[in-house]
């Protein structure tokens, strides 16, 4: 499995950005979990938000919830992340992960993700 992911750029707070991550070589089954993380300099890489395949249900990291939203595309495979009312402290190299047999396992952790993507800067000015 490929992820690439898009749509990153340089914002001023208050904006959104709409990130994607397109799967090739694979598609998301329902046995899997996809999700967002993001890095900042200096920081461990951090959840931001995921999803369960077999359902419809998102999670999110405590700092973004109410302003981003995780949805996915399965005629396209692709997974999106939507960012409203960004702030300064939301820039970061963002990527997407996918687990496609990772369905038992926690959403939250990088160690349960084995494919990744490239990678996405998002930039927000103050």
């Amino acid at each position: 499995v490929q992820l690439q992911a898009s749509g990153g750029g340089l914002v001023q707070a208050g904006d959104s950005l709409r990130l994607s991550c397109a799967a090739s070589g694979g598609t998301f089954g329902r046995s899997g979990n996809m999700a967002w993380f993001r890095q900042s300099s200096g920081k461990e890489r951090e959840f931001v938000a995921g999803l369960r395949l077999n359902s419809y249900t998102p999670t999110y990291a405590d700092s973004v919830k109410g302003r981003f939203t995780i949805s996915r595309d399965n005629a396209k495979n692709t997974v999106f992340l939507q960012m409203n009312t960004l702030k300064p402290e939301d820039t970061a190299i963002y990527y997407c992960a996918t687990n496609p047999r990772g369905i038992l396992s926690s959403l939250r952790l990088v160690a349960t993700y084995n494919y990744w993507g490239q990678g996405t800067l998002v930039t927000v000015s103050s």
